[in-house]
């Protein structure tokens, strides 16, 4: 492989969730995806932990899939940890697997929950205001009710700042009425 492992990785990425219909340029969405690649995910709760490593396991799966020689620091996050579009990716996999969604769905309305969805590269995309965004969620200064996070609700049962990403999306269920 020519390219460095981590512009391949970030390209085999891109591929596993491009959602457009029209392919036109000012619908790709790689200014967004790169500031989501280049934001590391922090978890604060215990359990969100699970995130990260769902995320991180991307790597592996690139690896096996790819064939690329396997570099274990980067596979395991011991250079570079998991970043917010490995979280993203992964957690949207965990969601298709207890809905009858597709990850691909799950992904982009996650986007749109985080009022990110819009900025394709057509758009005036702000580094700033998309990091903006990007630390609302990570940091948890959102609303009680998780506006501006990932998982808003109508009828919070708890504090979605206080619990973990998983317990969130299982009340964004309940709460959409989306349980299969």
């Amino acid at each position: 492989m020519d390219e460095p492992i981590e512009n391949a990785y970030f390209n085999w990425l891109c591929a596993k969730i491009i959602y457009n219909t029209h392919p036109t340029p000012s619908l790709t969405f790689w200014n967004l995806f790169t500031i989501l690649h280049k934001t590391e995910f922090v978890w604060l709760l215990s359990g969100d932990d699970n995130r990260a490593e769902d995320g991180l396991e991307l790597r592996e799966e690139f690896i096996l899939e790819t064939n690329v020689p396997d570099d274990p620091e980067w596979r395991v996050g011991t250079v570079v940890g998991c970043s917010m579009f490995e979280m993203l990716i992964a957690f949207s996999r965990r969601a298709e697997f207890m809905t009858d969604i597709s990850y691909l769905s799950w992904f982009w309305e996650f986007l749109e929950n985080l009022g990110l969805k819009e900025l394709n590269d057509g758009a005036d995309i702000s580094h700033e205001g998309v990091t903006e965004v990007l630390d609302r969620f990570i940091w948890r200064t959102y609303d009680v009710n998780g506006r501006g996070g990932m998982l808003p609700l109508d009828r919070p049962k708890h504090d979605q700042r206080e619990i973990q990403i998983w317990y969130q999306f299982c009340e964004y269920l309940v709460d959409q009425d989306r349980l299969v």
